[in-house]
């Protein structure tokens, strides 16, 4: 006897079905696997026959062939113990097809029948959905999860015995989960108010937050790098409800969601440790899972000591901050995770983290650009603002804070936000920093003063191209903050001066390379 049932597989962030079919014919008594499977699949009919005893029914012993398809994708997990058990006590004739012909079934299942939860239930149950499904039956501790997802409905399963009792209608299915959210609340995040000076940095901040802008703080030890870094998700707006689903499918994915509350609320905040290895952040392993790049999504990437992280990891970074996205490619296929984040860097400008100051850092000038020399210029190029923080004076912690300085800032990014919506509505991108040379062409014009005076900044700074657009992007998101149409000289400078503090710790001899080039000239002219 043949039967059918669905279940669900993962390829990075997104779901796909997969028809289950089971034979029961004489012959031989074995059970065959057929699809692309992996060890953990085949592993199910064990799981599933030992369920399936302990749960007190009993299987003659048959020739039994089960069949997930699409053959040519690869299945992986636990995930298809349930719909393979229903697919089995269907053809054993212990289960009608009414409720399973148009119903999703994900679980893993143990030996002593009860039905586990899994991950990445949100991509399977909206596969589901778009697949025509009208129902899916879930772990129990997945309920909660799969509920997120509209349009189909959800029920929770324990344990194997209350499916087939619901299955065969001796108990009657109870009402779908519904999710509602839970009531908007306060976060009790730290903001701004307990910032003491650093007034150059907290603008720099709020450049970086208006148009999510990549920001490194710089300076010695001890001058509230990371505080700032810390803070700025206190002043970033709310997420809208497509930017929380996909995060919520890669915490999903990643199995690192709240069973309480599924639905994620806040945009996130990684901090991973220097020690981090490039696999951990880019995501990989032989069933391809998100990392860290992947777990920043719609949030922040804050890397604390910049140049103590692996040259490796580091480089990493530079296709995500680009395309927005990771590619990754592995023996069992490739996939794509998302990778939108903004990053937020900090950094000593030595090993001791007192330079310049000679009365207290004892680094030779060979050590101090050989530490400097750990970040890239290629990476450097990605960062929008780079801003110098200071040792802060007894007075300026002296002064009451500012209670309200956390919601002017947070209402600051929340106005200029939306001029940017405004700017881009209808294209693919939203804020200022992911224009393209065309759109700064369009949205970055200058008179020809200031077109002059820019080009005789690029000319004696030696920038990138790159670099230059990042000056016109930010220039672009000051003048926003200002209310102002068009760039003005002062935004120009701004952004100018934001980039200026690659020539002191980068190259720190800028005069001797104009000097060079003067020369370079006069010979050419003569």
């Amino acid at each position: 006897m043949l039967f059918r049932t669905f279940g669900a597989g993962l390829c990075g962030t997104e779901g796909f079905p997969v028809c289950c079919e089971a034979d029961v014919e004489n012959g031989f008594p074995q059970i065959n696997f057929i699809g692309s499977l992996s060890q953990s699949v085949r592993e199910s009919s064990d799981r599933v026959r030992t369920a399936i005893a302990n749960t007190g029914l009993r299987l003659e012993p048959r020739h039994v062939t089960i069949s997930l398809s699409p053959g040519d994708v690869r299945k992986e997990g636990c995930a298809y113990d349930l719909p393979v058990a229903a697919a089995l006590l269907g053809a054993y004739g212990y289960l009608p097809d009414t409720l399973t012909e148009n119903a999703l079934l994900v679980g893993e299942l143990s030996l002593g029948g009860e039905i586990l939860p899994v991950n990445g239930v949100i991509a399977m149950v909206s596969a589901a959905r778009d697949a025509g499904l009208k129902r899916c039956f879930l772990p129990s501790g997945n309920l909660r999860e799969g509920s997120v997802v509209k349009g189909i409905d959800c029920y929770g399963v324990p344990t194997l015995q209350e499916l087939l009792d619901l299955l065969t209608g001796r108990h009657p299915l109870p009402e779908p989960a519904y999710y509602e959210d839970p009531p908007e609340e306060l976060f009790s995040s730290p903001g701004f108010s307990d910032i003491c000076g650093q007034e150059l940095a907290k603008r720099a901040t709020l450049l970086a937050a208006g148009g999510r802008h990549n920001i490194l703080y710089i300076g010695p030890a001890g001058t509230g790098k990371t505080m700032l870094a810390s803070r700025l998700p206190s002043i970033l707006p709310g997420m809208t409800t497509e930017e929380r689903l996909e995060l919520t499918r890669v915490y999903s994915i990643s199995g690192l969601l709240d069973p309480e509350e599924p639905f994620i609320r806040r945009r996130p905040f990684r901090s991973p440790h220097h020690t981090i290895t490039p696999q951990a952040l880019s995501g990989g392993g032989r069933i391809p899972v998100p990392g860290e790049v992947s777990l920043a999504h719609h949030g922040v990437l804050f890397l604390d000591e910049l140049p103590e992280f692996k040259s490796g990891s580091l480089e990493i970074l530079r296709q995500p901050l680009e395309e927005k996205r990771i590619h990754l490619s592995r023996v069992s296929g490739s996939v794509t995770f998302p990778a939108s984040f903004q990053l937020v860097c900090a950094m000593n400008p030595c090993r001791c983290g007192f330079w310049p100051d000679r009365e207290r850092c004892r680094c030779t000038e060979l050590q101090v650009r050989s530490y400097i020399s750990r970040i890239s210029k290629p990476l450097l190029d990605r960062i929008d603002l780079c801003v110098e923080t200071v040792p802060v004076t007894f007075r300026d912690l002296s002064r009451r804070p500012d209670k309200d300085s956390c919601l002017y800032l947070s209402q600051e990014v929340e106005r200029v936000r939306r001029i940017q919506a405004e700017r881009f509505r209808g294209s693919r991108i939203h804020f200022n920093s992911e224009m393209d040379v065309s759109q700064i062409e369009v949205f970055c014009p200058l008179p020809v003063k200031e077109k002059k005076f820019l080009e005789t900044v690029y000319e004696n700074s030696g920038m990138s191209a790159r670099a230059l657009h990042k000056i016109l992007r930010v220039a672009r998101t000051a003048a926003d903050l200002a209310g102002v149409k068009d760039i003005r000289h002062e935004d120009l400078c701004e952004a100018i001066a934001y980039r200026s503090l690659e020539n002191k710790y980068w190259n720190p001899a800028p005069e001797a390379a104009r000097i060079r080039r003067k020369y370079h000239d006069r010979q050419k002219r003569n």
